[in-house]
């Protein structure tokens, strides 16, 4: 029984193996790829529990010419209480 099992993972991973090949073939054929990937978003660190949060996400205040990003209101409400 055990022997069936390892086989037939085997057989899983070879398959998946072979059309993972047969895929790469067909995107280096056509010139273009086929899967996008996304490109890296620049995080901010929270100035009061520095947590990094994406800009476009989080909260944002702008206090000296510089802008501060917040994961929540409570950590922009105790910045603004300093």
């Amino acid at each position: 029984m055990l022997r069936a099992i390892l086989l037939l993972v085997l057989l899983i991973v070879a398959a998946r193996l072979f059309w993972r090949v047969i895929d790469a073939m067909i995107e280096g054929a056509s010139g273009k790829p086929r899967r996008r990937v996304a490109g890296g978003v620049k995080l901010e660190r929270d100035p009061v529990c520095g947590t990094y949060v994406a800009p476009r996400s989080a909260l944002a205040l702008t206090a000296g010419g510089a802008t501060h990003y917040f994961c929540s209101e409570k950590c922009r409400n105790e910045y603004l209480a300093r």
